[in-house]
C-alpha cells in the first residue's frame, strides 16, 4: 500500500538531522551558519523544492549555545506548501 503524493498536497513529515557529522570539518566560528546552510540543504533535497524557509525557533535552537557548540542533532518539522505562483 503505497501512497504517491502530488507535489501540490501539503506534506508535513519530521526529521532528525545529525549534524555532527554533517559539520566535522568545519572550523569552529563557521560551525552555526553552516549548520543552517545544512539544514535548508536537507530540507531541499527531502521536499523536492527550492524555496526553503527555516524558522527563527530552529535558528535560535542551532544558535543557543553559540557559534562553536551546536547541537549534535536536531528534530525538525518540514512543511511544503504550495505557492501562489504555481
Amino acid at each position: 500500500s503505497t501512497t504517491t503524493y502530488k507535489m501540490t498536497d501539503l506534506v508535513t513529515r519530521e526529521f532528525t538531522i545529525n549534524l555532527k557529522k554533517r559539520l566535522r570539518n568545519t572550523g569552529n566560528k563557521h560551525r552555526a551558519p553552516r549548520a543552517i546552510k545544512v539544514i535548508r540543504a536537507f530540507a531541499r533535497k527531502h521536499m523536492g523544492t527550492k524555496a526553503v524557509r527555516v524558522d527563527t525557533s530552529v535558528n535560535q535552537k542551532v544558535w543557543s549555545k553559540g557559534v562553536k557548540s551546536i547541537p549534535m542533532k536536531i528534530r525538525i518539522q518540514i512543511t511544503r506548501r504550495k505557492n501562489e505562483d504555481e
